[in-house]
C-alpha cells in the first residue's frame, strides 16, 4: 500500500488513533501505558502540542489535539510512539514494529460533533467492557478533565472551555458529565469506525470546506450523512508515518499545510 499524504489545517482539531502492530496487546500493562502518558506530557511541555483529550488502551491510543503550529503534531508522535516502542522493546529484550506504520487523524469540527468526539474517546474502555464508567480507568483524560492536577497538567483546559463557551470551568465539567449520563443511559457503545478511519466529520459547511481545500485529491473521497454527521471518507489509506525504536527523526514530507483556518 502507498504511503499516505498527512493533511494537516492549522486550528483544525484532529482525532488521532494508532494502533499496535497486528494489534498485538503491547500495552497491556499499566507501566508502559504510564510510559505513554509521560511521553505525551513531554510533548506538550517539548512542543507546545495542545491536547483536548487521550486514552490509552492494551492495543491502541485515542488522541484529541489541535494543530496550533507547523509540525507540532507529526515531531510529538515521533517522541510519543518512538520512546514508548524503544524502551518496551529494550525492556522485553525484543526486535521489530511496535505500532502499525499508519496512524489515522479525522479533523472534527469544533461544536457539538468535537464533544461527541471527547465522549467517544472517554467511553473507549466502557465498549470494551473493561470499565463500567470512564472514571474507573486510569490511562485516559477523562478523570484530568473532571479533576484536574496540580502538577503535570496535559489536558488543555482553557482551549476546552473557549470552544464550548462556558461561563465557567465547573459549568463545562457539568456538561461533561452530562455527555457521559445520556450516552450510558441510551446504552448506544457500538464503535463508531467514522470517528477512526474518516478524513473528517461535521455539518455539510465543513466538509465542504475540507473538500475545496483538498482539491484534486478529493475525486476520491464519498460523502455520506447520517444520524446529523457529515463524514468524509477515503479509500482504504491512513494518515502515516513509520514508528521505530530509533531515536532518528521521521520524515514529515508528503505533509501539506494550508494557512487559512476552517
Amino acid at each position: 500500500m502507498p504511503r499516505a499524504n498527512r493533511y494537516y489545517i492549522p486550528g483544525c482539531v484532529w482525532h488521532i488513533t494508532h494502533r499496535c502492530h497486528k494489534q498485538e496487546f503491547l500495552l497491556k500493562f499499566e507501566r508502559d501505558r504510564k510510559r505513554w502518558v509521560y511521553w505525551l506530557f513531554e510533548a506538550k511541555k517539548r512542543y507546545g502540542l495542545c491536547v483536548l483529550n487521550y486514552i490509552v488502551t492494551s492495543n491502541h491510543i485515542h488522541l484529541l489535539v489541535v494543530d496550533t503550529e507547523e509540525n507540532v503534531i507529526a515531531k510529538s508522535l515521533q517522541l510519543i510512539a518512538g520512546r514508548t516502542a524503544q524502551e518496551f522493546n529494550i525492556r522485553k529484550k525484543r526486535k521489530g514494529a511496535f505500532w502499525e506504520d499508519r496512524y489515522h487523524a479525522t479533523a472534527v469540527e469544533t461544536d457539538m460533533h468535537l464533544a461527541k468526539c471527547i465522549v467517544y474517546i472517554d467511553l473507549n474502555m466502557v465498549r470494551a467492557g473493561v470499565v463500567s464508567h470512564p472514571s474507573e480507568y486510569k490511562n485516559s483524560g477523562f478523570n484530568e478533565i473532571q479533576n484536574p492536577p496540580k502538577r503535570y497538567g496535559i489536558i488543555n483546559r482553557k482551549m476546552l472551555l473557549e470552544y464550548f463557551t462556558a461561563q465557567d470551568e465547573n459549568e463545562f465539567l457539568k456538561q461533561h458529565r452530562n455527555w457521559i449520563g445520556e450516552e450510558l443511559n441510551q446504552n448506544t457503545l457500538e464503535r463508531n469506525q467514522d470517528w477512526t478511519e474518516a478524513i473528517a466529520i461535521g455539518k455539510e459547511s465543513f466538509i465542504a470546506n475540507i473538500q475545496q481545500k483538498l482539491a484534486s485529491r478529493a475525486l476520491e473521497r464519498s460523502v455520506v450523512t447520517s444520524s446529523g454527521m457529515t463524514v468524509l471518507k477515503e479509500p482504504d489509506i491512513s494518515y502515516s508515518t513509520v514508528f521505530g525504536t530509533k531515536k532518528d527523526d521521521l520524515s514529515l514530507e508528503n505533509t501539506y499545510y494550508w494557512k487559512k483556518n476552517i
